[in-house]
């Protein structure tokens, strides 16, 4: 049982979380919020390229058992249709904002979206979930001093009835994104072609880095066919597949600050409704 002191204690980490413009208040009125704070806003949370930042060291860690496990989990709810790389992308990366996305380690945050997921699409109940994470954490009150983790289910559920996303079965056998090749038209773009990356606005998903938005590039490769992340991550059943392509960029075109050698390239994939003819 915590204690008042605790729970004030708690409370204000809780407040030191916050995340404003120092110069507004909240809530601000829509007078005081402009174009560029209102962007600065709605930027998903996992569009970090280019944010300065103090440089960040290289570790390479062996991953946990509890990381092992919440992968396979994950691989295991895409492989029985429960939802989409893309959707989990999303769940676990963006809809998370940026104190949990910066704050959370990386599979903490996989972890959070097999929640999050389960208690949407009404696979298991809030209270039940509770329940349960009460009853492992006095399970284990003393810590794991040397016992083993163990699920201990209550039941075996009969999955017969659940409904599975829809590119799950059209997907079966075929694979992804082989399932969608020649069902997006001819190519608009050439292996050579000079690009320009539209500024679309940005609402709650992409996956076009903010940083390459506005630049010019060229077609490296024509990839694959696709629907857009923006149209995969809430599947959507009838969005229509895209060209994916591999764009290249000159580093001096996307960074302000670049100083290196001039014939330094940055490769990353946009979908084909992101892309215009260069003039």
């Amino acid at each position: 049982m915590s204690t008042a002191a605790e729970r004030a204690t708690q409370l204000d980490l809780v407040a030191r979380l916050k995340s404003s413009y120092p110069e507004l208040p909240d809530a601000p009125t829509p007078d005081l919020l402009d174009h560029g704070r209102f962007v600065a806003y709605m930027k998903p949370v996992h569009d970090v390229g280019g944010e300065p930042d103090a440089p960040m060291k290289y570790e390479n860690k062996d991953y946990e058992y509890w990381e092992h496990m919440t992968y396979v989990m994950c691989e295991v709810l895409a492989w029985r249709g429960i939802w989409l790389s893309e959707e989990r992308r999303r769940i676990g990366n963006v809809d998370v904002q940026r104190a949990v996305y910066l704050g959370f380690p990386y599979y903490g945050r996989w972890l959070l979206s097999v929640a999050r997921v389960l208690v949407e699409k009404h696979h298991i109940g809030l209270t039940e979930l509770s329940e349960r994470m009460a009853e492992v954490q006095q399970r284990y009150a003393g810590g794991l001093a040397g016992k083993a983790l163990q699920a201990q289910p209550k039941f075996e559920g009969d999955g017969a009835g659940v409904k599975r996303n829809s590119h799950i079965v059209h997907a079966q056998g075929k694979g992804d994104p082989q399932v969608y090749a020649g069902k997006a038209g001819t190519p608009k773009f050439a292996v050579g072609d000079r690009v320009l990356v539209r500024e679309l606005p940005v609402l709650f998903y992409t996956r076009t880095p903010e940083y390459v938005r506005g630049a010019t590039g060229e077609i490296a490769a024509v990839a694959y066919e696709s629907p857009a992340a923006e149209d995969e991550t809430w599947d959507i059943p009838d969005a229509k597949p895209e060209w994916f392509y591999v764009v290249q960029f000159t580093m001096a075109e996307l960074w302000d600050d670049f100083n290196g050698p001039p014939t330094d390239t940055l490769r990353t994939e946009i979908p084909e409704r992101w892309l215009h003819a260069a003039n």
